[in-house]
């Protein structure tokens, strides 16, 4: 007598977690190659996010009733509960982050006078973070918790490192936006790239600025997302794998033979 409510919760539990895991998927691949903006793709992620728990909680409830009671269904409710626990895995990592991270969202290598952004002011969609400086508390904060994100000095020409550069923006896909500056009248060249987080493609603005010392030439970074008003480490992880693989072609560029 109680075996058709639970294979109806069974049935209902393993198609809602199938759609939410299916929207998750189409979303991320549709953000990621631009065929969807980044507003209404967070509006889907928390869909996605709220479909995969109350399946979660149905096929929980499902499988308890049946642990009480008996009846069919518990293979489909292990399913539902296996896809729902998938799709709520990125999540429960951007959970991690948030509590594991510093609340920021700009991060740059020179915290007195970061470098700044001009086009991405212009450009950024209205409803982004407003481009702001980097004010005593988030420079304190940025310093405490990543005491790793620093500038770097090459013993090498600027114009060999802004060549550099440019073309390690090039292979990550980051979309030059403006250039600032030129070695003939000045002794810093800045460039502005737009951005991405790593899989999900979340886009953030990046400026690089490039010193000339004379016998050497600094490099600063800043990186800022457009949305949310704490970037889960995303930008601090962004420059520094942008300074370390900048390392690595410098080290090659400067070595002999």
């Amino acid at each position: 007598m109680f075996d058709k409510p639970y294979t109806s919760t069974a049935r209902w539990s393993a198609r809602l977690a199938s759609f939410a895991l299916v929207l998750f998927l189409t979303a991320a691949l549709a953000h990621r190659y631009l065929a969807l903006e980044t507003v209404a793709f967070l509006w889907v992620l928390g869909l996605v996010g709220l479909l995969a728990l109350v399946a979660l909680g149905a096929a929980v409830s499902g499988l308890l009733a049946l642990w009480e009671h008996g009846g069919n269904g518990a293979g489909r409710l292990v399913f539902a509960m296996i896809l729902a626990a998938l799709t709520l895995a990125p999540f429960g990592v951007g959970l991690w982050r948030l509590i594991d991270y510093p609340r920021l969202a700009d991060i740059a290598t020179d915290l007195v006078e970061p470098p700044r952004f001009r086009a991405a002011a212009i450009l950024r969609d209205p409803r982004a973070n407003a481009i702001g400086p980097i004010n005593g508390i988030q420079a304190a904060l940025i310093e405490d918790s990543y005491p790793q994100v620093d500038g770097r000095r090459y013993p090498l020409a600027p114009d060999r490192v802004l060549e550099t550069i440019q073309d390690l923006m090039a292979r990550r896909g980051w979309a030059i936006i403006e250039r600032r500056g030129n070695w003939q009248q000045d002794r810093e060249v800045t460039i502005e790239a737009l951005a991405g987080s790593y899989l999900l493609r979340l886009p953030a603005d990046v400026a690089v600025r490039i010193t000339d010392e004379g016998e050497t030439t600094f490099v600063d970074m800043r990186s800022a997302s457009h949305f949310g008003a704490h970037d889960l480490g995303d930008n601090a992880l962004r420059i520094m794998r942008f300074l370390a693989d900048l390392d690595a072609m410098v080290a090659a560029d400067a070595a002999p033979g």
